[in-house]
This record gives C-alpha cells, structure tokens and sequence, in this order.
C-alpha cells in the first residue's frame, strides 16, 4: 500500500520562501502524475503543481508559475515544491497527491479526480 507523508509547511512572511516535500512510501507508475494540491479554509481544493516522473515534464497552475518549482528525487522517492515569493493568498492545507490505479490517456494532471492517493496535508501560513 502506498503512503505519501508531507512535511515541510510552516509559518512565513509574505516574501518569504518554504520547501514542502512528500515521502513516498511504496511505488507508483512512472506513467502516472504526481502533484501538489493546496486548499484554503472555506475553498474548494485546487492544483498548484503536477509532473510527469517518466519525462520530468512539470505543469503549473497559471498563478503559480514563476514562484514555485515543483521536483522529485527519483532516488529518494521524494516530491518537493519550492514555493518563493510567498503571499498570504498562498495561505492554505498543501497536500501531496498520486495516482495508483493504471494510467490513463488524456491528461488530468489539473483534476482532483484523477488521484486516488492522498498525504495528511501540512500547513501553510503566510502573514503580511
């Protein structure tokens, strides 16, 4: 059974930087997308960030892109997301997110759907 513990979150001023990473315990299919999701209080849960491990090929959601980096280190089995340039909108449960069921055509990295494998989340709190 796979396991993805999160850990990383923390507090941080609005310009600051954290480095969230989530330890994958087990394996998951190279073909299938791993991501970051985050989900503030009252919202609904939304991507932040997705890669493709058997390319590296990464994807960002649009207000995201140019502030965080999202990587995994293949030999640890560990999925990280630097986050820079922190804004208190960015305020939010992050959680860590892969797929175990087969692969599947077309896409999905974006959609909570297409992931049946969840972290605990771990906290993030930008203050202004």
């Amino acid at each position: 059974q796979v396991r993805l513990v999160e850990s990383g979150g923390g507090s941080v001023q609005a310009g600051g930087s954290l480095t969230l990473s989530c330890a994958v315990a087990g394996h998951t299919s190279p073909s299938n997308y791993m991501a970051w999701f985050r989900q503030a209080p009252g919202k609904e849960r939304v991507v932040v960030a997705a890669i493709y491990p058997q390319t590296a090929v990464t994807f960002y959601a649009d207000s995201m892109k140019g502030r965080f980096t999202i990587s995994r280190d293949n030999a640890k089995n560990t999925l990280y997301l630097l986050m820079n340039s922190l804004k208190p909108e960015d305020t939010a449960l992050y959680f860590c997110a892969a797929r175990a069921a087969p692969p599947i055509s077309g896409g999905g990295w974006s959609r909570v759907g297409y992931y049946d494998l969840w972290g605990q989340g771990t906290q993030v709190t930008v203050s202004s």
